[in-house]
């Protein structure tokens, strides 16, 4: 395919007009920069707001003003089985079944109330295994699991160290510490995709050597969910936890995901309790006894936040229609191009350091600037002048991630044009 590519504005330009899913960018609000649109290749941590947001917001408004609680049973999408109108697009954007999911909360509220249920150490079993520098989010999440059961971090946190190129993990390694200490980790949790090096894992694969050991198997999705095509009922993982405000573009701090295989859906599994987990055809006769909703929905622990919930139903119907499978195509190639241009355009400047084989990473590329952490800032902040918004991860990576529902081919070439541009200028 590389051999395909230009670094040329009219071969750019002419890819954009033949892009299928171009008119999607159009449903988008792309930030200005002096008077024309910028450059925004920060999906990977806020995505862009919808057009139809607005709107929807709006008459969910207009709701609660001319029908106060009544909102609850009337209106387009009545609010007391809100989540009902996002359940199968949820489902279908990760590969689940509808019973297997729920929006409800944010990533880390949920990570914990899933390791309230699937975290279960005993003196034999206490340990957790995450990777080496996980995003701070799983990591004081998992250590403060690990102390309020009783156990000691510093024996019960197993840290997997990047044994590949630039700090990512193979297979092998994860392998290793599951011989090595299968019989003492309870609990695996590891990223869909690394959030500093882009790295994409094979949840599948690490679900069976797991389960083969005796662990439960759960996954933050943050960075992959509307980013990969993902299966997650075929993984056999028992839970994963996501937000969605970053590729699947619902706004900052949006109600985030959650994903209970069936399995679990009838395991009289222990959790936290909450009035909205309760069973729907008995929820209202206010019974002491807790009655669970099979399912994901069980672990709800309160009524769906509406206004917060709109933004994310807009964006699950934008990819319903958009389809993964189209916009995975689409970011195979425009990523594609942009590693293309950086490694020949740009190689003596730059360095990826996200995997190269496109199955290991999603739209992200991480990438160093060579000469130090310095340069690198240097890079980043003249970039941002320019209208050019990636994102920093200390210590040294800048992050650039063309997401296919907004980004263009031609995008990608303004920003290698403007890496080039900087070097002539130093």
């Amino acid at each position: 395919m590389s051999d395909t590519y230009q670094a040329d504005l009219a071969w750019a330009q002419a890819q954009d007009a033949a892009d299928p899913l171009r008119g999607f960018r159009d449903e988008f609000l792309i930030p200005p920069h002096e008077g024309r649109d910028g450059f925004y290749f920060c999906g990977n941590s806020l995505g862009l707001q919808p057009r139809a947001v607005r709107p929807a917001l709006s008459a969910e408004l207009d709701y609660w003003g001319e029908l106060a609680v009544e909102g609850h049973f009337k209106g387009r999408a009545p609010w007391l089985n809100y989540e009902d109108y996002l359940r199968d697009d949820l489902a279908a954007l990760v590969g689940a079944k509808p019973i297997e999911v729920v929006a409800m909360n944010t990533l880390g509220v949920n990570l914990h109330l899933m390791m309230v249920s699937f975290y279960r150490p005993t003196a034999e079993r206490p340990a957790i295994l995450v990777e080496a520098g996980a995003f701070p989010t799983d990591r004081y999440a998992v250590e403060s699991q690990i102390r309020y059961h009783g156990f000691d971090p510093a024996d019960a946190l197993i840290e997997l160290e990047g044994d590949g190129p630039n700090g990512t993990l193979t297979m092998a390694a994860i392998e290793r510490a599951l011989a090595e200490h299968g019989q003492r980790v309870a609990l695996v949790l590891l990223p869909g995709i690394q959030y500093r090096t882009g790295q994409a894992f094979d949840l599948k694969a690490i679900t069976a050597l797991a389960h083969a050991r005796g662990c439960t198997v759960g996954f933050d999705l943050a960075h992959a969910v509307g980013n990969l095509p993902l299966a997650l009922h075929d993984t056999g993982a028992d839970f994963a936890v996501w937000c969605h405000y970053k590729y699947v573009n619902s706004g900052p701090g949006a109600v985030g995901g959650v994903f209970v295989h069936e399995r679990h859906a009838q395991a009289d599994l222990p959790r936290f309790h909450g009035w909205w987990g309760n069973r729907r055809d008995n929820r209202f006769q206010m019974a002491p006894d807790f009655d669970p909703t099979p399912g994901a929905e069980g672990w709800q622990l309160s009524n769906p936040p509406i206004l917060a919930m709109v933004p994310l139903r807009i964006s699950l119907e934008i990819f319903r229609r958009a389809g993964m499978e189209r916009l995975r195509a689409k970011s195979l190639r425009l990523t594609g191009y942009l590693e293309w241009l950086v490694n020949t355009q740009l190689a003596d400047l730059l360095q990826i350091i996200t995997p190269a084989d496109p199955a290991q990473r999603g739209a992200q590329l991480s990438i160093r600037v060579l000469g130090g952490r310095e340069r690198g800032r240097a890079l980043f902040d003249y970039l941002v002048e320019r209208g050019i918004i990636g994102d920093w991860r200390e210590p040294d990576v800048i992050r650039i991630s063309p997401a296919p529902l907004y980004n263009r081919f031609a995008e990608c070439l303004a920003f290698a044009e403007a890496v080039r541009a900087w070097s002539a200028g130093r």
